[in-house]
């Protein structure tokens, strides 16, 4: 797998296909892989482009800590390495965080936009925001992550098909390196930082967004889901019977709403050109 070059360090990155562009970016301690079944769903005319995060798949250790800032600057770079006339962005949790600020702060590299069960929404002041922040503080220290990481992604999975319980497994290998170890405390270390919170930003999205919410979430409930549905304006809000990551439950439901907005969002550019 390829390497590209970042400013904190070298990322793992696949690309897949020769079309328009959709980049794909996973959720913390989770790697690449979980958008395989999706990516074997997406027609040839477009080109899917995986990453791994530092300290995350094929990536090494980064060289600064994984901040969401910090994902966010590492996607920045490698869409303007990669695909400087925009792309389609897909992520989940930290992925749609990273996702959600590039369209707000680069919206002519984002194109088209997907968040499946993204951070940044829930609210400090929600119940569940202040759990957790409670929960983040937990999660940033590492003796904590290495114990309880095999209960916790039994608990926000929710793992049915086998893509769930790869994606699980992958996660807890993630947490058993000391590199991955690392990361992961970094990036929920980060949830806790006033930036995390994208509400009052969020109206200024203007791509083409659909947001895909497993109804049983128990990180990221429903409700931030539609809080950001209706913060950013003309976009769709799809529930899948999933935990955190509809698109290792329900790859073919997520891969169609994935095309829908990748077709909207390429159409609408060649129409403008």
């Amino acid at each position: 797998m390829p390497a590209i070059s970042t400013s904190a360090g070298s990322v793992a990155c696949d690309s897949r296909g020769d079309g328009d562009p959709v980049v794909l970016l996973p959720g913390g301690g989770h790697d690449q892989r979980d958008y395989d079944e999706v990516r074997d769903l997406l027609p040839s005319r477009f080109r899917s482009i995986g990453i791994d995060w530092p300290g995350h798949g094929q990536s090494p250790a980064g060289t600064v800590a994984a901040t969401e800032l910090r994902l966010a600057q590492i996607v920045e770079e490698l869409l303007d390495s990669l695909t400087p006339g925009g792309a389609v962005l897909v992520g989940n949790s930290v992925g749609g965080n990273v996702a959600a600020r590039l369209a707000i702060r680069r919206p002519g590299l984002v194109k088209g936009l997907v968040i499946i069960d993204g951070g940044g929404f829930e609210g400090s002041g929600s119940a569940s925001g202040v759990l957790g922040r409670v929960f983040s503080t937990l999660m940033s220290r590492p003796g904590f992550v290495r114990r309880i990481y095999p209960l916790f992604s039994q608990a926000y999975m929710r793992p049915r098909t086998a893509a769930d319980h790869r994606a699980r497994a992958d996660a807890i290998a993630t947490t058993r390196s000391a590199a991955g170890l690392t990361a992961v405390t970094e990036i929920w270390r980060s949830f806790r930082l006033p930036e995390h919170d994208l509400r009052a930003q969020a109206g200024r999205i203007t791509a083409p967004t659909v947001l895909i919410w497993g109804r049983h979430d128990p990180v990221l409930p429903l409700a931030a889901g539609e809080t950001a549905r209706d913060l950013i304006a003309g976009s769709r809000l799809v529930v899948i019977e999933s935990g955190h990551s509809p698109h290792t439950t329900d790859p073919a439901a997520v891969a169609a709403e994935l095309i829908k907005v990748a077709d909207a969002a390429f159409a609408s550019d060649s129409q403008a050109s």
